[in-house]
This record gives C-alpha cells, structure tokens and sequence, in this order.
C-alpha cells in the first residue's frame, strides 16, 4: 500500500547561547529519518535569528560549507490559522509557498525555541508540533517559576530566591544579603531562563558571588540564587501527552565540580550510569515525580527530569525539568528510553505521532461563543 509521505519541516540552531547543542540534536535526528516516509525540510536559524533552508543549512551553521547567508533561501512561517505553509521571502519580502507541513520538529534549546515564544506563533498558525505547548515550555524554562509550581505541588527543591538586573544596579549588597541568608556557600547562580549550564556559576564566598550573579545577568534579567549541595545528579526522561510514561533513572558522574557545559559538551570524560546504582524503591518515587512534575506544567511531548541528591542526608530535589533536552544519540535522554527498551529511531516516531495526537485534541476547542 502506498502512503502519502508527511512534510516534515526540522527546526535547528536560533538565536540562544544553545545554538551548538541544537545543531548537534539536528544531526542526530536527521540521521534517522526515513526519507522514504517523509519529506524533509531542514530549517537553519542563525543566531541573529534568520531563517534559512537549502540542502546544506545545517553543513553551513556548522561552518563545514564554503558558502554564505544568500546562497539559501529566507523561509517563515504566517501564525495564521489554516495555514500551515512554509514560506519563502524574495529580496523584494515577496512571499512564495515552499511547502505545505504537516508536523514542525523544533529542535531548539533556550531562548526563543524552548521558552515558549516559537511554540505561541506555532500555536497560532495551527501547526502540529513536536514538544511542549506555550505553558508547559514557558514554565520548565522559568526556573524560579517552575520551583513555585513545583512546591504548590508539594514536590522538594533546593531553596533559592530570584533576582533581576535592575535589583543588582539599585540594591547590590541588600541582593548580596539576601542570597547569603538562603544557607552558607557554597552557593550556585543560575539565569532563570536557559539550559545545558549555561551561565551557571558555583560560588564559595561573597567574590564568587557577585562574578557568578554578574556572569548569569549576562543570559536572562533574572537570576537564580539556590542553596549548593554536594549531590548525585539523577535524571530521569518522560514522554507522552495526557499519559506520559517514565524511563529508567540514570545517574551522571560529571568531570567538573558539577554538570557544567564543558563536562556535558566539550570535556567528553563526564560518565553515565544507565540505570543508577540507587535502591529500587526510590527509583519507583522518582518516575512517580517525574511524572507528576510533568503533568504540573502541562508538559507534553517528551522531558528530562534532573533530581540531586544529598550525599549526606539522601534527600532528593527535584532541579529541573527540561522540555527540549539534548538529542544527539549521546544524549542522556535517547540513551534513557535506549535502556528502557525504545531505540532512538522509534522514539524520534513517537514524538512526531505525539505531535499529531496534540493538534489533533487541540482542534476539537471552540474559540467563538455560540450562545446556548
């Protein structure tokens, strides 16, 4: 029998300090899609935030083409209802249809891809797209917001406050203060609003402190202060929409202090345990709060869900929730439902019907009173 093949339009790069990561996601989901089942256009955003496609966008981010901004084509979306065409713009800002896309796969992380804003104006076109809505992407990339969610939950996390910029430049020693009365250092700032470490810094006195603050403000307006503690770093990966199901927990041994961007991306000697060495019976817990966690934030899709636990006391946080993890093959997300007996290329699959499935209960909403 033969089947129509699904326009398949792969988001990757954008204008966030994860740009590298995306990339490397791209390569890895790009391996495995079937050209056979689908039609695939590869969509490159520049980190000024220019949209590009053309058979080597993703060669020419990497910087692995001799080639230039104007050897491709300009490409957007219109967040306009009914029509899920991808377009591109002629010098003159003519619009000319490329393709019609079924499913949008935005493998982008941070700012401007993972936040929330890119999932408003899919929204609002009607398309069907891989990974969370507008809420549950805004909220698992607000980590001071996502901490308040979860503790109306009553699920555990480290103490913090937030701070902004403008506090820093009106009241340095009262946020100085502040941050010190969490718990003694070390203590570790974060931006509110970023992943894959980025910007986050561990502080073991007050110098520390006001580098690590100045150093996050440089990625978000609003700065994460939580309590250090001297943790095993477990994690675990959801997927699913109104049922998610969780995987194996795994444990990270980074070769930093802790999980920083180098240990995750350029270091190479950070080790995974898959599954954690950790007793059954808190394995259950943790899928049980992930899944929780998940369902908090209206999350859909997929997520990776990082707990720490207390060397000393066996407490467990919940630290974050990630719904656009990193993707490589490598990544501990894939290699999670590797373990629990999903391959990567049939987890790529279940994302892409997930997509379907959410539009699909998105388009039965009424959005005009009829009167009763």
């Amino acid at each position: 029998m033969n089947h129509k093949k699904m326009t398949l339009a792969v988001l990757f790069g954008g204008r966030s300090g994860e740009h590298e990561v995306s990339l490397n996601s791209a390569r890895s989901v790009f391996a495995v899609l079937s050209p056979e089942r689908y039609n695939i256009i590869p969509v490159g955003i520049t980190h000024q935030g220019v949209w590009l496609t053309g058979s080597q966008v993703h060669a020419y981010l990497l910087g692995e083409v001799n080639a230039k901004e104007s050897d491709f084509t300009r490409v957007t979306f219109l967040s306009e209802p009914g029509n899920q065409t991808l377009y591109g713009i002629a010098g003159d800002g003519k619009l000319t249809p490329i393709a019609d896309v079924d499913v949008v796969f935005p493998l982008l992380h941070g700012t401007f891809g993972e936040d929330g804003t890119l999932q408003g104006s899919l929204e609002m076109g009607g398309f069907a797209y891989v990974g969370a809505g507008v809420l549950g992407s805004a909220v698992g990339m607000d980590k001071a917001l996502f901490k308040d969610v979860m503790r109306a939950n009553r699920i555990p996390v480290v103490p913090s406050i937030v701070v902004t910029r403008k506090d820093m430049r009106h009241s340095l020693e009262q946020v100085l203060n502040e941050a010190e009365n969490i718990a003694p250092y070390p203590l570790f700032t974060k931006p509110a609003n970023l992943g894959s470490s980025v910007g986050i810094s561990k502080c073991r006195n007050r110098s520390d402190l006001l580098e690590g603050i100045m150093e996050a403000a440089r990625f978000d307006r609003r700065v994460l202060i939580e309590k250090g503690i001297d943790a095993r770093e477990i994690e675990i990966s959801v997927l699913g929409n109104e049922h998610p199901r969780a995987s194996i927990p795994g444990e990270i041994i980074p070769c930093d202090e802790f999980y920083s961007y180098d240990a995750k991306y350029i270091d190479g000697d950070s080790e995974l345990l898959i599954p954690a060495p950790i007793d059954p019976d808190l394995s259950e817990t943790l899928r049980d709060i992930a899944v929780n966690a998940y369902k908090a934030i209206d999350c859909a899709g997929l997520a990776r869900v990082d707990f720490l636990m207390d060397k000393k006391t066996g407490e467990v946080y919940l630290n974050e929730l990630n719904t656009m993890p990193g993707f490589t093959q490598i990544s501990m997300y894939p290699k999670l439902w590797e373990a629990t007996g999903l391959s990567y290329a049939d987890l790529v699959q279940q994302l892409i019907d997930l997509a379907l499935d959410r539009k699909n209960e998105r388009d039965q909403t009424i959005y005009q009173y009829q009167g009763s």
